[in-house]
């Protein structure tokens, strides 16, 4: 399996009152599979997206991404593998307000082992014709077609998508998820998306449903959708 998770547990406390935020997960996701977290807010997506992104600690169980226990990184090493293996896109795109478009995909390229050429990349989001606006120019959905590019620019093994349409209008949203599907499509990326947007289950091969931090039901779609079949 591309990504393992096994008895994964996380608690946060605060003063004297501990919340147990994963109780036990464990999923299996194979390399250049699409798969979609589902889950109401609170119920621990977020943190388990985190965790497999080497931005937070599990306290417990095991994680393992293309071979690796990420589990057993220290910080450096957590750095070198978020920085090579795991591109981000969120609901809120985080785009550096006084960059350029070409200048925000940029600065991942330059610091990424083996980027993907900018203008490639830009045009495969449909952006190539606004390399140089910056983002207080350009709607939410280009913007968020930024952040995907940004994200794919360093070739990631693994792209994490919080919430990737939750700040979009329907046919945005839908355009974005047709982009997300194409990128899975052409570079063979492995996608792991969560939403509460239990529509979007369609197109993934895999969808685990979260509920107060445990996996209540797991699927699997012999037949995914067209992103743009998607209804809501």
């Amino acid at each position: 399996m591309f990504i393992d998770v096994i008895n994964l547990k996380k608690s946060y406390t605060t003063g004297s009152v501990t919340t147990e935020v994963l109780k036990g997960i464990g999923m299996k996701l194979e390399k250049g599979e699409t798969g979609v977290i589902l889950g109401p807010s609170g119920s621990g997506k977020s943190t388990l997206i985190n965790i497999i992104g080497g931005i937070d600690r599990g306290d417990s169980g095991q994680v393992s991404v293309d071979g690796v226990e990420i589990t057993d990184l220290n910080d450096d090493q957590l750095t070198d593998y978020r920085r090579g293996d795991i591109g981000f896109v969120f609901q809120f795109y985080n785009l550096v307000p006084n960059l350029t478009v070409g200048e925000n995909i940029e600065v991942v390229s330059n610091i990424s082992k083996s980027p993907l050429d900018t203008d490639v990349v830009l045009a495969a989001v449909g952006m190539r014709d606004k390399k140089h606006r910056f983002p207080r120019e350009l709607s939410g959905g280009e913007q968020q077609r930024v952040s995907i590019a940004r994200a794919i620019v360093k070739n990631p093994k693994l792209l994490l998508c919080d919430e990737p349409t939750g700040a979009l209008d329907f046919l945005t949203s839908r355009f974005i998820l047709q982009l997300l599907q194409q990128v899975n499509q052409k570079y063979g990326t492995t996608i792991l998306m969560i939403t509460h947007n239990a529509a979007i289950a369609a197109m993934a091969n895999r969808v685990f449903r979260l509920r107060s931090g445990e996996v209540v039901e797991e699927s699997v779609n012999q037949n995914t959708v067209p992103a743009e079949r998607i209804e809501w």
